[in-house]
């Protein structure tokens, strides 16, 4: 009878178990990151870390497409090769139930390849709210290239032209001030980069313009021109402003020999100018853009597709010394 009691319980401890695990779900994902940075200069060291949750029994961090895993938390790298740069990932086990697999992490090497130039058009000075472009450049067939600004964290890739890529920032704050490098690499070897440009200091300067500067200047437009500002001023805060400046438009000036009585088709007469004036310019606006897209078109078809240059090859001692090391 005790027998039976006690294989009761243990079935019963089991199931519970199995409940409580069926209810609780998946273990969560772990965190992987590389130290000092996924950016990694070859023959510098970095280490790759792999952190869950307290009391793990067992870690694996491995590299997508190698079949090659270590069974530990942490891969240190003592010297950075062509073979070392990839995608990486980690998870982990308690009792067992494996966790889901962490965020893959994008190992890169760079410094394979010359660095491209970074240039900034038109200027690297640039006024609050101006427009400025940063153009990376390279001698080699590089179809992609990567913009890093010192402090964050993530680069801005861009998938451009052979040779060269624009980095557009329209509207300029003193945010877009700091320092920038870009990188150029392949799309065939996307872990592979060249090193990084010569830094470029982007400085924005010069008064930017307050709320109350914008309304004194908004109210100074009203007093010169009362109909622009009635245009583009729309608010419910000038609301009023708005009402008094068409009344003024209606009502006939004193000293005036025209009768009151014919005010109301004066202020029609005036709406008709208006709207003649709109058409006009309207029409005049389309006929350019008309133009504008007829020469464009017109260009594209002469335009002359670039020959692709060859990509340079991989340092060869690196490559030899990449080939004799493992994960």
């Amino acid at each position: 009878m005790s027998a039976s009691l006690t294989a009761l319980l243990c079935l019963g401890l089991s199931l519970g178990r199995r409940a409580v695990a069926a209810q609780s779900g998946p273990l969560p994902k772990p965190s992987l990151r590389a130290l000092p940075s996924s950016l990694v200069p070859l023959e510098r060291s970095v280490t790759i870390r792999c952190q869950g949750p307290p009391g793990v029994d067992l870690y694996r961090l491995e590299k997508l497409g190698s079949r090659k895993y270590e069974d530990q938390d942490f891969l240190f790298i003592p010297a950075m090769k062509t073979n070392h740069a990839g995608r990486y990932r980690c998870s982990y086990q308690n009792g067992s139930q494996w966790s889901l697999p962490s965020e893959q992490l994008e190992l890169v090497a760079t410094g394979v390849f010359s660095k491209p130039s970074l240039t900034a058009h038109p200027s690297p000075v640039v006024p609050p709210g101006g427009d400025v472009t940063l153009q990376c450049q390279t001698q080699y067939g590089f179809d992609q290239f990567a913009l890093y600004k010192e402090g964050d964290t993530g680069p801005s890739k861009r998938p451009e032209k052979w040779y060269h890529a624009d980095f557009p920032m329209v509207t300029v704050t003193a945010a877009h001030s700091g320092t920038y490098r870009c990188y150029s690499f392949s799309s065939a070897s996307p872990y592979l980069w060249s090193a990084p440009s010569n830094p470029l200091v982007l400085t924005v300067t010069g008064p930017s313009a307050t709320p109350s500067q914008s309304a004194t200047e908004a109210a100074s437009s009203a007093t010169e021109f009362p109909e622009a500002s009635r245009r583009l001023i729309i608010s419910p805060r000038n609301k009023v402003s708005t009402t008094a400046t068409s009344r003024t438009l209606t009502i006939s000036p004193e000293g005036s020999s025209t009768p009151v009585g014919l005010a109301p088709q004066h202020y029609s007469r005036g709406v008709l100018v208006r709207l003649c004036l709109g058409a006009a310019v309207l029409l005049l606006l389309v006929g350019a853009l008309a133009e504008d897209w007829h020469s464009r078109k017109k260009s594209r078809r002469h335009r002359v597709k670039p020959v692709r240059r060859p990509l340079p090859p991989l340092p060869q001692a690196q490559k030899s010394r990449g080939s004799q090391e493992g994960c």
